[in-house]
């Protein structure tokens, strides 16, 4: 009896793991998702190495973001949410232009598609601070996926107003979770 206690015990708890995180809703509204999942950068971790092949995490940062910046060692695919245009510049943000992905949700079904998940199979989305990844669960949701999670601090956080605007706070990077400089060319999305 004991053993078979424990045994509905362990086979309870890794069927509830992939849905029992919930990080708290961001106080942003822009970080803030239709679906209202979210996922911390531990629970994310956890999520994909518990789920492996049936938990898909995707970084929606542009190319060079991974480049320059970082990417998670987990990562299954770099699906941009937009690119920039290096030949036009945006006067009011300071920054090159941005130009959407026409195909982001094409590409995520393609991907889920891939990994053999339907529309109710677990996605987690990640951006430098959650702004964009919150844009593509909800680009998801509305096409039907029901367990699109956004990473919340994203891979870097968001500026630290006490130490001079350095993303140093909160994130992947910052929660000190495996992450590399060295680009692996099967997860990039080259166009």
């Amino acid at each position: 009896m004991k053993k078979l206690l424990l045994t509905f015990a362990a086979v309870t708890f890794a069927l509830s793991s992939v849905s029992a995180f919930a990080a708290p809703t961001p106080s942003s509204k822009k970080k803030q998702t239709t679906l209202g999942l979210y996922a911390s950068p531990h629970e994310a971790y956890e999520m994909k190495k518990k789920g492996g092949e049936k938990v898909l995490f995707i970084d929606v940062r542009t190319p060079a973001e991974l480049e320059f910046v970082g990417v998670p060692t987990d990562i299954d695919k770099n699906i941009p949410l937009v690119y920039r245009d290096f030949s036009k510049y945006d006067a009011k943000k300071k920054r090159f232009a941005t130009v959407k992905n026409k195909n982001f949700v094409k590409d995520v079904e393609a991907l889920a598609k891939t990994h053999g998940l339907g529309k109710d199979g677990t996605i987690i989305f990640m951006c430098r601070s959650g702004d964009r990844s919150a844009v593509a669960a909800n680009m998801m949701a509305k096409a039907g996926y029901t367990h699109a999670y956004t990473l919340v601090g994203g891979f870097q956080g968001g500026p630290n107003k006490a130490d001079h605007g350095k993303r140093n706070k909160v994130g992947w990077m910052n929660d000190n979770l495996p992450f590399t400089q060295k680009l692996n060319k099967d997860v990039l999305d080259l166009q």
